[in-house]
């Protein structure tokens, strides 16, 4: 998981993944949509790929990515309980807030 997380504290790692969210993409498509150099992009991909982020597959000279999520399921469960947390505190503010709206009519 601490891979999946060191790859996702970067954002333009992170709108790669969103990229990919929606559809496969070549590497070069996904460099016109970051503002840094070919190289750079590379890297990104890399990291991505060492992580388990994403896929790719070689057709013919080009390298296609494609979003492999099931390597956000350990992050997503490990995140649960923080949202346990947050909606039970998001549910006793909703409830303080209805107590208060009965009180002023």
């Amino acid at each position: 998981m601490d891979a999946v997380l060191q790859a996702l504290a970067d954002g333009s790692r992170r709108t790669v993944l969103e990229m990919l969210r929606d559809h496969p993409a070549t590497a070069g498509e996904i460099a016109q949509a970051l503002p840094i150099a070919r190289p750079g992009v590379s890297r990104h991909l890399r990291v991505l790929r060492e992580a388990g982020l994403v896929d790719v597959r070689q057709d013919a000279q080009r390298r296609i990515y494609s979003l492999r999520p099931e390597a956000l399921i350990e992050v997503d469960e490990w995140l649960g309980e923080y949202r346990a947390l947050w909606q039970n505190r998001l549910d006793a503010l909703h409830t303080e807030v209805a107590r208060g709206k009965k009180v002023r009519e």
